[in-house]
């Protein structure tokens, strides 16, 4: 690695999701002045309202939301285009 590539204060900071309570750790410049304890170690806190632990296209739980009817007015429309009459 280059020597003086990265600023000063990059360092590691542990980051927080809010919505589960998973914490992980990171290197970043990020300002801020809250601190946390982990596993004996004094990190800086950032706190977080989604990551990838909570947000539904990573966790699988997305859903689709079709109110007015659109995927089975396409699928009817354009369905299987491929087949032979």
């Amino acid at each position: 690695m280059k020597k003086d590539l990265h600023p000063k204060n990059y360092r590691p900071v542990a980051f927080k999701d809010m919505s589960n309570d998973v914490t992980f750790i990171s290197r970043s410049t990020v300002a801020t002045k809250e601190t946390v304890e982990i596993d004996g170690v004094v990190y800086p806190l950032v706190k977080l309202e989604i990551t990838s632990a909570s947000h539904p296209f990573y966790t699988g739980k997305h859903k689709l939301v079709d109110t007015a009817g659109r995927v089975d007015k396409f699928l009817s429309r354009y369905g299987n285009r491929t087949k032979k009459n």
